[in-house]
């Protein structure tokens, strides 16, 4: 996956496009500030180390901070999945005690556990719509796709296996992708019947 480097200077507002990916990287940003804060949108916070690389960390959504002085040396990557606006001069919210990325990490790593595939692809689902989506009418809105290889990787199984997971769940009509749209639809039944559903 390809990204560009975050600017050393603190900006209160960065625009990527849906797909582009940004680099932070620690040693560059030392004396600069020391959290990331979404403005709107979703982003993906992904490991770029060459034996981990493309590991998904935490998703982030409006409101979430990143805090840069906690990365691996490495650094970390984000990537908008919708259109994203953050800034790199936020400071860290004060005696907030929560942590979005280690709360995610500590999520995905839950569903990593679950006996099957099937049951960590109906948990990811869920916890994906609970955290980043909404009900709208008949169905729960996800804003954002992510390939079958993503979803293979966030749920420990191949992509093979994933799409026919997928498509089991598509003919079950649990599961809509809409034409020309960019997120999917999903049955309230599977969001609310999900493994780990408290979560």
């Amino acid at each position: 996956m390809q990204f560009r480097f975050l600017p050393e200077r603190p900006l209160a507002a960065l625009r990527l496009s849906a797909g582009q990916c940004v680099l932070l990287d620690p040693a560059a940003r030392s004396g600069a500030a020391s959290c990331l804060e979404v403005l709107e949108g979703i982003a993906r916070v992904y490991c770029p180390c060459e034996e981990t690389e493309g590991m998904t960390l935490a998703f982030l959504q409006a409101g979430d901070q990143l805090r840069t002085d906690r990365l691996c040396s490495e650094g970390v990557c984000v990537e908008a999945l919708t259109p994203l606006s953050f800034r790199s001069d936020a400071e860290p919210l004060p005696g907030q005690g929560f942590d979005p990325v280690n709360e995610w990490t500590l999520q995905l790593l839950r569903i990593r556990h679950l006996g099957s595939a099937e049951q960590r692809l109906h948990a990811l689902l869920a916890l994906l719509v609970r955290r980043l989506g909404h009900r709208r009418g008949a169905w729960c809105d996800l804003p954002f796709r992510l390939t079958h290889e993503r979803i293979a990787e966030l749920i420990g199984t191949t992509r093979v296996t994933t799409t026919r997971l997928i498509s089991r769940i598509r003919r079950e009509q649990l599961l809509l992708v809409p034409s020309g749209e960019t997120g999917l639809k999903l049955a309230p039944a599977l969001v609310e019947n999900a493994p780990l559903a408290a979560a």
